[in-house]
């Protein structure tokens, strides 16, 4: 049994496809599959059903790739370790990220990132709250970006920039001809709201009370910002986007912004990892580069803005 063996079943179970697990592993599909059923015969258990649809774990395959994730997380500790005691800024480093947060903030830093440090192999990982602390505590990734929230657990957090929320109007609203919008105007407009499960959209209902948005057959929820920000281009409806995706707009686009009224919404962006995180050169590295690309007026909550 090898560590690579490992991880190659961790990363069939991942993608519960062969082909696809042989890519992300950068080997051929024979070469994985080969190595999967020698691990298997080792072991005198199958740990994947093939016969089904896609391939899913056998009951005691999920025993194994539960251990499995174990070994190779303790095995990357000690790898880590070695790393931080040489302040290395090298080696591969997994991080998880909102999608409210990925297409606004990636761009920013980055590209320079990469250049900057070209030894660092930072993979980058769209997720949901909810799934980038379970990948935390599987040690499937090494630090998360996500908005903070007011629930209680065992992450660490370091505080990355604050951002305020907008409106964003399609010029045949009636809200267009407002310069600022107050939670009560929103009851009788039609929404775009994200699915259920984004903090974005979570924090935006409860902040404005969007009782109406929640049992209204005008709230749809398609899953995009982005999606969203084109329905209201072409003339329907309301979204709501955060600040740095301000920064990316023409000065069409700009035109269809409003603020709130004070006090703004506004979201603390943080950067988690466990308790047992060791990498800490890295992490402040990544830290100062996040905060050095982004304006300077957003590194601090200001007195007219409410954190929700």
């Amino acid at each position: 049994m090898t560590l690579q063996q490992l991880e190659y079943i961790l990363a069939v179970d991942k993608f519960r496809h062969f082909a696809k697990a042989a890519d992300y592993c950068n080997v051929t599909q024979p070469t994985l599959s080969a190595m999967v059923q020698k691990l298997e015969e080792e072991l005198g258990i199958k740990i994947f059903d093939r016969s089904q649809q896609p391939i899913c774990p056998t009951p005691i395959g999920h025993s194994i790739l539960e251990q499995a994730q174990l070994t190779l997380t303790q095995a990357n500790q000690i790898k880590n370790i070695i790393e931080e005691q040489k302040h290395s800024l090298t080696g591969t480093f997994t991080l998880g990220i909102l999608p409210t947060i990925a297409p606004y903030l990636l761009p920013r830093f980055f590209p320079q990132l990469m250049q900057k440090y070209p030894q660092l192999d930072i993979r980058v990982v769209e997720m949901k709250t909810k799934d980038i602390k379970k990948a935390l505590s599987n040690g499937e990734i090494d630090a998360g970006i996500i908005a903070h929230l007011p629930e209680k657990d065992n992450f660490i957090e370091t505080s990355l920039f604050y951002e305020q929320f907008y409106a964003y109007i399609a010029p045949k609203c009636d809200l267009f001809s407002h310069e600022i919008i107050r939670t009560s105007d929103l009851n009788n407009e039609q929404l775009w709201l994200l699915d259920e499960g984004h903090c974005f959209r979570d924090q935006l209902v409860r902040f404005c009370q969007l009782k109406a948005a929640r049992l209204s057959q005008l709230a749809y929820r398609l899953g995009s910002m982005e999606t969203f920000m084109r329905m209201v281009e072409s003339g329907k409806g309301i979204t709501f986007i955060p600040e740095l995706a301000t920064y990316q707009l023409n000065e069409e686009q700009k035109k269809l912004v409003r603020p709130f009224a004070i006090p703004t919404p506004t979201r603390q962006i943080i950067i988690i990892t466990c308790e047992h995180f060791i990498r800490n050169t890295l992490l402040e590295t990544l830290t100062g580069e996040i905060q050095h690309s982004i304006p300077h007026e957003m590194l601090s909550l200001k007195a007219t803005q409410y954190l929700v």
